[in-house]
């Protein structure tokens, strides 16, 4: 079955307000969102959409409806573009370049030759998980986990909705101590475990499938030092009291997944569980905190 794109064409703002809104509109549905900067100069954004075919009609209804809100006086149309059947995981490698966060270089294993003496490398080729580190999140992440463990002493992590396992691995390598990773989505989990293994990980992580708090894991693990939770703004905030619950005291929080505009909003929703905000990484619209209990 064909894909497709469903695209509007705006300004940073305007894709960013539009990938909020699709965001609220389509909750935790199974849809790739994205925003495209098209032209720099004249600040030309796309926020895209992608879907199977058969699912035009609902998706572009959706899509009309959160324009119309966000723009009652001009409301921008909906536009589409069929997507060519393309090896994208080939296709993507081909473009994917080494990428340095703090002390990390992330890479894929087409780039192991460009590792230098004193890298902590972490090999990580595209595929069926979120995090080659090459997106805002994933980097303001690791920028993050390396300076936080340059400055303090975790007894134990978890890295929440571990995707690729990139964040997991990056912590084992500065600190042996040990990680729970966790996504819930099994899929996730094997890719995450199998990338530890190629990177020579072979103790420290638990990769576990989990849907939400209540599962044994977190009581087994826990309560951590460190939590890494790299998702979205709205389940974040969602998983504000379970996180809280789960964090040891004095315990430090490094959120991501949130468009800038989102930022204030996830802060309130943990400054009500207590936790403190220390500082904020932006990169590319996203923005990564660093919270305290």
């Amino acid at each position: 079955m064909s894909q497709i794109r469903l695209f509007v064409t705006t300004n940073e703002t305007g894709a960013g307000l539009v990938l909020n809104g699709l965001s609220e509109m389509l909750g935790e549905a199974p849809y790739a969102l994205a925003t495209m900067e098209i032209d720099e100069k004249a600040n030309v954004w796309e926020a895209s959409v992608y879907l199977d075919e058969s699912e035009e009609d609902i998706l572009s209804g959706v899509f009309a409806g959160v324009l119309e809100g966000l723009f009652p006086d001009q409301t921008p149309s909906v536009e589409k573009e069929v997507i060519p059947e393309i090896d994208w995981i080939a296709k993507s490698l081909e473009g994917l370049k080494p990428v340095r966060a703090g002390r990390f270089l992330v890479h894929g294993s087409h780039d192991g030759d460009k590792v230098r003496p004193g890298d902590l490398a972490i090999e990580i080729d595209a595929g069926q998980a979120f995090g080659t580190g090459h997106h805002g999140t994933t980097m303001g992440c690791l920028e993050m986990i390396d300076a936080v463990l340059k400055s303090s002493k975790p007894l134990n992590a978890l890295d929440l909705g571990t995707g690729t396992g990139v964040l997991a691995m990056a912590v084992r390598k500065l600190r042996h101590i040990p990680v729970l990773a966790t996504d819930i989505d099994p899929v996730a989990v094997r890719v995450a475990r199998w990338n530890a293994r190629r990177n020579d990980i072979v103790g420290g992580i638990d990769f576990v499938t989990a849907p939400g708090f209540h599962h044994s894991a977190f009581k087994l693990y826990g309560p951590f030092d460190l939590i890494i939770a790299n998702i979205l703004a709205r389940p974040l905030m969602k998983l504000a009291p379970g996180l809280k619950n789960t964090l040891a005291a004095g315990g430090t929080v490094i959120l991501s997944g949130i468009l800038a505009e989102q930022r204030y909003k996830v802060l309130a929703a943990y400054n009500a569980q207590g936790l403190c905000h220390v500082h904020t990484v932006w990169r590319d619209g996203w923005v990564t905190l660093l919270l305290k209990r």
